[in-house]
């Protein structure tokens, strides 16, 4: 358990400093020492971070349980993680009519990940992970509304590639994960004899 907090602490904190750190001329860390310093040392405190987070979730299996979870919490999982996997993969395409009714759709892709995942598990260690990255995606949307970020502008042209690349990549990413990738990746079948 130590590894995962601790990982979670490294991972939302330089996050956490991201999304409230000043954007004032002279103030912002990004401006003062360059966007490519800044983010390669993001990314790399993030990836420290997400390493523990991985280590520590294995290491802490043997937690127990808070509750057990209900036996429709995983179809609900299921169901949510198709639009949350096309929400994720329309956050890096260009802006198509997803991403502009959705403002911030990876915030989206992580609350419906989080939720998803909080309702088909009630082991110790995924009540920690998915309720962090639940309440970290609620606080990082109330940060960007606050500070006016309300996602792409009003007259971005959309593109329907976006739309149509959003929709195909992640329905395959999807497919993969239910029949090969999260057995590999995690260790646990989403549909069991799979």
């Amino acid at each position: 358990m130590p590894y995962l907090i601790a990982g979670l602490v490294v991972f939302f904190g330089v996050h956490l400093f991201s999304a409230f750190r000043s954007r004032k001329p002279g103030e912002d860390l990004k401006q003062r020492i360059g966007y490519g310093p800044y983010m390669g040392l993001y990314s790399l405190i993030s990836l420290i971070g997400l390493v523990l987070i991985i280590y520590g979730y294995d290491a802490a299996r043997w937690m127990g349980s808070l509750y057990f979870a209900p036996s429709w919490g995983s179809h609900v999982n299921m169901a949510l993680m198709l639009p949350a996997l096309i929400f994720l993969v329309a956050a890096n395409l260009p802006t198509g009519r997803i991403k502009k009714a959705l403002k911030h759709p990876m915030l989206v892709a992580v609350k419906l990940w989080a939720l998803g995942h909080l309702l088909a598990n009630g082991e110790w260690n995924s009540i920690i992970l998915f309720g962090s990255f639940l309440a970290y995606a609620v606080i990082d949307r109330i940060a960007v509304k606050k500070r006016g970020d309300n996602g792409p502008p009003a007259d971005v042209a959309v593109s329907n590639m976006g739309d149509i690349g959003a929709l195909v990549i992640g329905t395959g990413v999807y497919v993969a994960f239910v029949f090969h990738l999260h057995r590999w990746l995690i260790g646990v079948p989403v549909v069991p004899g799979v």
